[in-house]
């Protein structure tokens, strides 16, 4: 008879030709022989009973962190129709049969002044998001959408109508870092980008429903109507949408960190595992924030916790890529994009006859919308760069091309001669819709929630859209006047010239993003690794060939 001893070593010792064969009548003192398995990288390999179940699969639920983002940005549809609104209100403000009568600098100050409101709600909202977390926020900022539609709606003059584009232009402002920063934190790597870009499908949807009822009704009935998404906004938020994990993390709220997971990634995926990572990265980052800085045993002060918020802001991690977003705005906003947006029906009219002006700005929308949409899509594949450098050369090519056309359809006039074809500026600003929506009114907008340090994401993310937002009034404000001083052609090259020369910049500058994780990007700026390309695959050396 065989001890136990003697019974064990025959188990775990390696079998040659042995062949044991399960539940066999004869197996002494009723031990019952294990099962065995061939390994793939030794077939002499016995499985231990309790050796680890495979672990479940990475990915959560597409569906889910779909469904999430799709919520979450409810309020860039309100930013969308907010710059939509002036198009089509402004002319039928300025009909001779308007009850409210504007001229040209009123109708200018309507179309601005939502962009004058919107860096403060940005400022404002970034501080939020850290503060009260992304989800209270989203819920804060309907507030003064809902108010500010409501006042536009039984506007009886102007004042009231100031009024009304100054609270949604603060809603648009509240609402631009946190819906995107929720999107990049709430979605894994595989989703990032094309989710992350849903907050400029948004914009160009709200862009066009806007365009579209402004040709089918009146402006007050417009802005009536306008009130009702973000009050569906605020409902589906504050019963639907969970808090971020980075965030509860980072304020050390573990379990509920794991039920946020819970809550979108469904249980079939690793959720401890990426409850895991995100700790260790926060771990991560405490002790490099340690080890360059004293330490005491005392619990640090609230003050001291604000000042070392603050010094973040002026570390590489956070000042490289805030430098690079705002000139990528600068650019992007100065190449006349939004110039084309907020008086859409107004260029129509003054660049090509013979057409429907609210005909044509719907058209206008319809490929805003079906462009943002195939942006996202080659977000995923091709990148942030290349969609980058065909909207700064499109961009350049297109307005430029309008200019041309502008100024010699002038020359043909006052020489009384034939002007060139009417489709030419058609093509222009169609052409020059279609190559900006695949770059510019997308890539900066997801980088946003790419390319900060997590402490200050919400910060910096509302400091960058505030800038953005700068940028927007200051062209929406000077187009009139750039257009008497310059000239309409003239106002056009100026803008084309800046996104062919903002080309170079992003060449040198811009680095690509794209299927990199928050962490990887965050130690790529922070000087932590050199560069932010895919690893070269390493050959896989195993013991026969060595």
């Amino acid at each position: 008879m065989l001890d136990e001893q003697e019974t064990r070593s025959l188990v775990e010792k390696p079998l040659g030709n042995v062949k044991i064969i399960p539940d066999s009548p004869k197996a002494p003192l009723g031990f019952q022989p294990l099962p065995l398995s061939q390994s793939k990288s030794d077939p002499t390999k016995v499985p231990l009973p309790e050796d680890e179940a495979p672990r479940r699969p990475r990915r959560g639920s597409a569906l889910r962190q779909v469904l999430i983002a799709l919520i979450a940005n409810l309020g860039p549809v309100n930013t969308g129709m907010v710059f939509g609104f002036s198009a089509v209100a402004i002319p039928q403000l300025m009909h001779a049969n308007s009850t409210i009568k504007i001229d040209a600098d009123q109708a200018s100050w309507i179309a601005s002044l939502s962009s004058l409101s919107t860096p403060l709600g940005c400022i404002l909202g970034g501080y939020l998001m850290d503060l009260l977390g992304r989800r209270t926020t989203l819920l804060l900022l309907e507030v003064p959408l809902i108010a500010g539609w409501l006042l536009i709606a039984t506007a009886g003059g102007v004042p009231q109508i100031y009024a009304g584009r100054l609270l949604v232009g603060l809603g648009s402002g509240l609402v631009g870092a946190p819906a995107r920063v929720y999107t990049g934190e709430v979605s894994q790597p595989h989703l990032r980008g094309t989710l992350a870009a849903l907050a400029s499908v948004a914009v160009s949807l709200g862009v066009l429903i806007e365009y579209g009822g402004g040709a089918a009704t009146e402006w007050p009935i417009l802005a009536g109507v306008s009130a009702a998404l973000p009050i569906c906004a605020f409902l589906l938020t504050a019963f639907i949408l969970p808090e971020t994990p980075a965030w509860l993390i980072a304020r050390g709220q573990k379990d509920n960190a794991r039920k946020s997971l819970h809550r979108l990634r469904a249980d079939t995926c690793d959720i401890e595992r990426e409850l895991a990572d995100l700790e260790a990265f926060r771990a991560n980052i405490a002790n490099l924030k340690n080890s360059n800085s004293p330490t005491t045993n005392a619990t640090p002060a609230k003050p001291q916790q604000q000042h070392s918020i603050f010094k973040s802001l002026f570390e590489p991690a956070a000042l490289k890529p805030f430098s690079i977003l705002v000139i990528y705005f600068l650019i992007y906003q100065f190449s006349g994009v939004n110039s084309i947006t907020f008086y859409a029906v107004e260029v129509f009219r003054e660049s090509a006859e013979g057409i429907d002006d609210y005909l044509a700005t719907v058209a206008l929308g319809v490929v805003r919308l079906l462009f943002t949409i195939l942006a996202c899509g080659l977000l995923r594949r091709c990148g942030r760069r290349p969609l980058t450098f065909i909207s700064s050369i499109g961009c350049g090519v297109t307005m430029l091309g309008l200019g041309t056309y502008m100024y010699l359809a002038k020359e043909a006039k006052l020489a009384g001669l034939a002007p060139p074809p009417s489709w030419i500026p058609v093509l222009c600003i169609f052409g020059f819709t279609a190559v900006s929506t695949i770059g510019y009114l997308v890539v900066p907008w997801v980088m946003i929630g790419e390319v900060y340090p997590s402490r200050v994401r919400g910060l910096l993310g509302g400091l960058t859209t505030c800038a953005a937002h700068m940028f927007v009034f200051t062209v929406v404000k000077t187009f009139p006047f750039l257009q008497q001083t310059a000239g309409v052609h003239g106002a056009f090259w100026i803008y084309g010239v800046i996104s062919t020369v903002g080309t170079l910049f992003f060449y040198f500058f811009l680095p690509e993003t794209k299927g990199r994780s928050l962490e990887e990007i965050e130690d790529y700026f922070a000087g932590r690794r050199s560069t932010l390309d895919s690893p070269k695959k390493r050959p896989i050396v195993t013991a026969n060939s060595v």
